[in-house]
């Protein structure tokens, strides 16, 4: 029986409970680091909020703003800020770009109900805001719950104004509503993507009628309102990028506070820990860089997302200042792509193969590939770098878990990682379980978000 035991636990490969697996110092460390992200989750709603509080961040840290033809050496710490809406961070490391670099990558921006650019219209003396949602969205989700507004309004003038509305105890929130039960008996035999339709997310915004004769006077009372605070008027929306968000604060899950409920975990859970992780690198042996993407929720498209060669120039200048050819730096770089990634939830478990998926409090959840059915969409990372992973996160006390989106035929997604692979980059996918990702509230463990942190960190020391 003694032999037979030695053969299984030498043979047999079994996942634990993490915390099964650290002390108790290291679980003070857990919920102590859970509170500095709930506090930064708070903050940073979209992906403006999340990278103007990143270079916050960053310059108490030391780091300063990249300019072409600064003079680096190792240790030196520096971010390029993206048109505002992604940020780049990088610590110079020991060894020149010619041994490559290690970069993690997470996105910013989260599903939400972005305003058209003529939303303001009143019906039946009720004002509302147009919306056309961004990112996969279940649409009666956001029906019915509080919604704040954030975003910036471009003027003419060239002035950006920041707006932040409902997130103060003293703001007015906004709501789309709903049908009551009682006269919803058609709406209820529609299929949950016909119930609510994407032309119906029309955020009510206000009622009360300007003291005056002609149509629209609500419409021209929030007008009034909107030109007293900001000075903005209707035509201003045409270069505004103001989006709705669900007004809930962080919270903690469960009697035991050990999970974190949120809007936006998918995918700022995985970028506070790639901040935190290379604010903490000192002088790393290779080049350290930290990439918060935009779009990556729309297929990562445009100037601040990840296939924008925003990213390309910056490590462009880096090896060019020591004379080294990007694609030699590329072609020994490693990449972790830092996204949520599914946590089994046992109320549903027909879409999930339960040996194959994250679970919550196992640690962080590392994808070999992601994709649709046949691996449709996916980098696939080799077997050689999964082997790295390993070796690296044993050696760290990292906790972590190998996992699958779904069952195979049901479903699937991507990231980023496909993008940082076609860059010839050794790139796997790596990040946080989530129970109800997309929805308007996401949960995750804390214990997932610390190991997060500590695999990048782990990544980045080597």
């Amino acid at each position: 029986m003694s032999k037979e035991k030695d053969w299984r636990e030498k043979l047999f490969y079994e996942q634990k409970n993490g915390y099964d697996l650290i002390d108790a110092d290291e679980s003070k460390l857990v919920y102590a680091y859970a509170e500095g992200y709930k506090r930064f989750m708070d903050e940073a709603r979209m992906e403006r909020e999340a990278v103007r509080l990143g270079i916050q961040m960053a310059e108490e840290q030391g780091f300063q703003a990249y300019e072409p033809g600064m003079q680096l050496k190792a240790g030196d710490k520096v971010y390029l800020n993206n048109r505002g809406k992604s940020l780049i961070l990088a610590v110079i490391g020991t060894e020149p770009l010619s041994e490559g670099a290690v970069i993690a990558g997470a996105h910013v921006d989260s599903p939400r109900l972005d305003l058209k650019q003529m939303p303001v219209y009143e019906d039946t003396e009720m004002a509302y805001f147009r919306t056309h949602y961004y990112g996969g969205i279940k649409k009666y989700q956001w029906v019915t719950i509080p919604l704040e507004l954030h975003g910036v309004v471009a003027l003419k003038n060239g002035d950006v104004l920041d707006v932040c509305i409902g997130n103060k105890p003293e703001d007015p929130q906004f709501v789309i509503t709903d049908l009551l039960p009682h006269l919803a008996a058609d709406q209820m035999k529609k299929t949950m993507a016909e119930g609510i339709k994407g032309e119906g997310l029309n955020i009510l915004i206000g009622s009360v009628p300007y003291a005056d004769e002609g149509k629209d006077r609500v419409k021209l009372a929030i007008l009034s309102l909107l030109y007293d605070d900001y000075g903005i008027t209707e035509e201003d929306f045409l270069s505004a990028e103001l989006t709705a968000v669900p007004a809930f604060q962080s919270r903690d899950i469960g009697f035991d506070r050990s999970m974190i409920g949120a809007y936006g975990h998918d995918d700022r859970v995985c970028a506070y820990a790639e901040l935190r992780a290379i604010l903490d690198v000192k002088k790393p042996r290779r080049t350290a860089v930290c990439i918060l993407a935009d779009k990556e929720e729309i297929g990562s498209e445009g100037v601040s997302g990840m296939k924008s060669r925003a990213f390309d120039t910056f490590m462009e200048d880096l090896c060019e200042q020591q004379g080294v050819a990007l694609r030699r730096c590329y072609e020994k770089s490693f990449c972790l792509s830092a996204d949520v990634c599914n946590a089994y939830d046992p109320i549903y478990p027909e879409v999930s193969e339960k040996r194959s998926e994250a679970k919550i409090n196992y640690g962080l959840g590392i994808c070999k590939f992601t994709g649709a059915r046949g691996k449709g969409g996916t980098s696939d990372a080799s077997a050689e770098v999964v082997a790295h992973v390993r070796k690296l996160f044993a050696a760290s006390g990292v906790i972590w878990q190998m996992c699958e989106l779904g069952k195979v035929d049901q479903g699937g997604g991507g990231t980023i990682a496909k993008f940082m692979a076609n860059r010839n980059i050794d790139t796997i996918d790596a990040g946080v379980p989530v129970l109800s990702m997309h929805a308007p509230f996401e949960v995750v463990s804390k214990l997932d978000c610390w190991m997060t942190y500590k695999g990048v960190l782990a990544a980045y020391q080597e």
